[in-house]
């Protein structure tokens, strides 16, 4: 374990992708004083439970900037980081099974077109082009973007870290913040249960937790987590489904892994709290049924396992991202299931931020306060 000092410049509280992301670009920005501190162990949360897609297809323009900008950045990490991250570029195929969500996928189509995204609408024969197999005569239409696809979770946030700690990054596993110190309304750090941490600056990436942190600074985000849950099937030969197969109205996403597993999830009814991160049947019985008719040729292929994670939601499914009404208490989180994917750019933009250079990507109406003005940001493509 490292060895614990009681100051610093910057305090980041949680350990997964955009925690670890963040104080990589903030070192890479100059700052010599970075402490990181997760209560459990690095991406032992939800980056390590999640689907690790990535993807452009998106529905407002904040999200398709920030979708084709972590694209890029994907896409020579394992160069920057000198780790590979795992990425695999199979595409994201969207299905529509009606009028109204082929009318919303073309709108968003277009738009990540006006960007330089180059999605387009497909064929069904295409479409099982793309993915072999596909039994989907239902759907009314398909769209693809082939630059998208998935990354490790875990290859990808320990080469963040392992860059950030030769930065000079310090990280304290198994350290519980249990409160902020705020003075004035500015924050002067955290309490922890090894001890004060004294910082200037302190940054909230706790995802599924984020609230709890931020309250004990004096500030409500309206945030909530949300049991989500994966199953993945044993390994079978390539090509049934190479790419992400997804449908927001079908309620699935689909994907093979390159060593043959298909993982595939669903959003849960409702919206169920479960920290403990519990499975259910039901859901591999619904989760099932929904892989076979779309894909028959994984009639009779085992489960290997099943678990679950928590969506860090915000009623818009958009994240937060700045400063707080406490001085220079910041917040990245709400990311709604997509923090994996967005993380490269998050943590670059608020790190720009936070050191006085203009952000690649104005973030600014990703402020909390939006929720208080009823100045919702909707986005559409979310399973």
């Amino acid at each position: 374990m490292m060895e614990w000092k009681n100051t610093a410049d910057v305090v980041i509280i949680g350990g997964g992708i955009i925690g670890v992301s963040t104080a990589y670009y903030l070192a890479l920005n100059g700052v010599k004083d970075i402490v990181l501190i997760e209560k459990g162990t690095i991406c032992g949360g939800s980056t390590g439970r999640c689907g690790a897609g990535i993807r452009a297809q998106w529905g407002t323009e904040m999200n398709c900037r920030l979708g084709i900008a972590a694209l890029d950045i994907f896409e020579q990490l394992d160069q920057e980081l000198g780790m590979s991250v795992g990425l695999n570029q199979g595409g994201y195929l969207l299905v529509a099974y009606n009028e109204k969500e082929l009318e919303t996928l073309r709108k968003g189509m277009e738009l990540q077109n006006s960007l330089g995204i180059k999605s387009r609408q497909i064929n069904l024969q295409e479409a099982r082009g793309i993915c072999p197999g596909l039994a989907a005569d239902d759907a009314v239409g398909f769209f693809f973007h082939g630059r998208d696809g998935h990354a490790d979770p875990f290859l990808t946030t320990f080469a963040y870290l392992e860059a950030a700690k030769r930065l000079g990054v310090t990280c304290h596993r198994h350290t519980t913040c249990t409160g902020i110190l705020v003075e004035n309304n500015v924050v002067r750090g955290v309490e922890t249960d090894r001890g004060t941490l004294h910082a200037p600056v302190v940054i909230n990436c706790a995802g599924a937790y984020a609230q709890f942190i931020a309250r004990m600074a004096g500030i409500e985000i309206p945030n909530w987590a949300e049991r989500h849950e994966i199953m993945i099937t044993e390994p079978v030969a390539p090509g049934v489904c190479p790419c992400m197969l997804m449908s927001f109205s079908g309620n699935y996403y689909i994907q093979q892994r390159p060593h043959g597993s298909i993982i595939c999830g669903m959003s849960p009814a409702g919206h169920p709290e479960d920290f403990e991160n519990k499975s259910t049947w039901q859901f591999i019985e619904e989760m099932s049924k929904t892989l076979v008719r779309l894909l028959p040729r994984t009639r009779g292929i085992r489960i290997a396992r099943q678990w679950s994670g928590m969506y860090d939601m915000t009623p818009d499914a958009q994240p937060i991202i700045g400063e707080t009404d406490v001085k220079n208490f910041y917040h990245s989180t709400g990311y709604s299931g997509h923090g994996f994917m967005l993380a490269p750019v998050a943590g670059k933009i608020l790190a720009q931020h936070i050191t006085g250079k203009k952000p690649d990507i104005d973030f600014s109406m990703l402020d909390y306060r939006r929720f208080a003005r009823g100045e919702h940001i909707r986005e559409s493509n979310v399973v």
